[in-house]
């Protein structure tokens, strides 16, 4: 009801300022749920537990990354209902982003398209954001942190900049997302091929077991996060570097830079969300679904994970605090 009621109003505003507007309110509120040490928990039902990879989920509804890009609101997400939520892309080097206008409605279509470009304060910064509030109140859900490649960085350098996130904010991740399918970063996608996916999953593999080790803690779950755009072969080879490289998971889907069965005529650049992705999205989760058999559903190496009531080591990160 208060969204149907704000809906016109927010729809008055370019589409970015409506988002910082809303973040906003939602930026208060962890603050003031800092400065009284209180994590919500979300609302659920036993019937609605998921537990995978060793963790329990409230819900199986998560906020998915793209929302709380600089991870600003961990421990709001619970008060509206969501089981986990994603914070991110974080990226090791600090970045504005593209230049506005950048984020675009398509209402007719239910959709939108971005093309924000991992505008976020960096890895470093982030660490020590989220060692401040856990330090407050450890979060009330699961909070996956989703790693992507600085625009600054050529590829030829991804996995040591990717590594970098990972070490930053390790300690307050339940779980990791390696973001390779981004339409908006130059070259991105080109992470996904067999070769250069399978050279960094090896290399963040190792550095989940040596920073988890130097922590005294669990690695991370190691998930990969894909495009809709790609061919079913193409979708088979990731799966297949998935379970040699021992990622735990994989996220589908990323936007789409398909315009196919719009109705809004647009010539904007960047992703595209909302309804028109559905029945892709749906089609590839089969496909990853068939092509695994299954043995991407749950952490298949048999580590429990750190308690969530237990104390985050802050000098585990490579970060001061």
């Amino acid at each position: 009801m208060l969204y149907r009621a704000l809906r016109p109003l927010l729809f008055r505003l370019d589409a970015e300022r409506a988002h910082r507007l809303v973040f906003g309110g939602l930026a208060a509120t962890e603050q003031l749920l800092a400065a009284v040490g209180y994590a919500p928990r979300a609302w659920t039902h036993p019937a609605l537990h998921t537990r995978v990879w060793d963790i329990t989920f409230p819900n199986p509804v998560g906020l998915a990354a793209g929302f709380d890009k600089d991870a600003r609101a961990p421990h709001v997400w619970p008060l509206l209902g969501f089981g986990f939520a994603e914070l991110g892309t974080i990226t090791a080097e600090p970045q504005p982003g593209n230049p506005p206008p950048r984020l675009f409605r398509l209402p007719r279509d239910r959709a939108l398209i971005n093309r924000l470009g991992f505008n976020n304060s960096g890895a470093d910064a982030t660490a020590r954001r989220l060692a401040r509030r856990w330090s407050a109140a450890l979060p009330g859900v699961p909070i996956g942190v989703n790693i992507g490649k600085s625009r600054v960085t050529p590829l030829d350098a991804a996995a040591e900049d990717y590594a970098r996130s990972l070490r930053a904010v390790f300690p307050y991740a339940t779980y990791l997302v390696i973001n390779v399918s981004s339409p908006n970063t130059p070259g991105l996608r080109d992470l996904q091929a067999e070769a250069q996916l399978a050279a960094l999953l090896n290399t963040l593999r190792t550095e989940n077991d040596a920073v988890a080790a130097t922590c005294g803690q669990p690695p991370r779950p190691l998930l990969i996060k894909v495009a809709p755009d790609l061919a079913d072969d193409a979708l088979r080879r990731i799966v297949e570097v998935a379970q040699h490289g021992g990622a735990a998971g994989l996220v589908a889907t990323n936007t789409t830079i398909s315009r196919a069965g719009l109705t809004t005529a647009t010539t904007e650049a960047g992703g595209l969300s909302g309804a028109p992705l559905r029945d892709r999205a749906t089609a590839v989760i089969r496909a990853l679904y068939r092509h695994g058999g299954g043995t991407l559903a749950g952490f298949s190496v048999p580590r429990t994970l750190m308690p969530r009531s237990a104390p985050v080591h802050r000098w585990c990160s490579s970060t001061p605090a």
